[in-house]
């Protein structure tokens, strides 16, 4: 029997994969120019190279790609802390870490996924969702994911340091995450640049550590 259909099937799934992934980054760009509203599909494809066609065969609407585009944004703030505790924890530095929950969130959170597109990106479609029920339930389910992400990083670090925490592990990830994001709006209306707004962050979240980790 011939691989070569399967071969074919794979082929064609990478380069509408990468079809997919050129839209997203042309509407990154297209956005940070002229923001959400004004970023249209035409705009989007031009960027990317690709005919309006190519768009809906893998988007049904803007909505939905600038969704996804958002859950990038989210998912990449998990995936550098994650990075960031398994590195500590191959190091054996984890469990060597002082119980001082300012250097704790310092070491963990020393690199950020955030930057000024993010917080806009995310600002922008969280105000559509609120106008938008479908847009909506998709943007919670997803919110809820990364609230699962968090709790589960939060869960390790607690387990790695035999750490104590005053709050389960669902609440503390929905109590940071709610700093984070306060936190990186407001750095980005004062016009702070992204190592000043990543110092902030910490800084914060450091505060909120204090208030959740039992002394040791």
């Amino acid at each position: 029997m011939s691989d070569t259909p399967v071969m074919e099937v794979a082929g064609m799934s990478r380069r509408r994969e990468a079809t997919r992934q050129k839209l997203l980054d042309a509407a990154a760009l297209v956005f940070a120019e002229v923001g959400l509203d004004a970023a249209s599909v035409e705009a989007i494809c031009e960027r990317a190279g690709f005919t309006r066609g190519a768009f809906y065969s893998n988007f049904e609407t803007k909505d939905e790609l600038f969704l996804e585009l958002a859950g990038s944004v989210a998912r990449g703030r998990v995936a550098v802390v994650r990075e960031r505790v398994a590195a500590l924890e191959g190091e054996g530095a984890l469990e060597l870490m002082p119980t001082n929950a300012l250097e704790i969130v310092q070491q963990i959170l020393d690199v950020s996924a955030d930057d000024r597109l993010g917080v806009l990106l995310m600002s922008e479609i969280r105000i559509r969702a609120l106008r938008t029920p479908a847009l909506a339930l998709a943007y919670l389910a997803q919110d809820e994911e990364m609230l699962r992400n968090v709790a589960q990083i939060i869960s390790d670090i607690g387990a790695a340091r035999a750490l104590r925490f005053r709050v389960p592990a669902d609440e503390a990830a929905r109590l940071m995450l709610t700093v984070w994001e306060a936190v990186s709006v407001r750095a980005v209306m004062a016009g702070l640049g992204d190592e000043e707004m990543h110092l902030r962050i910490n800084e914060e979240l450091a505060r909120v550590a204090q208030i959740i980790i039992e002394p040791v």
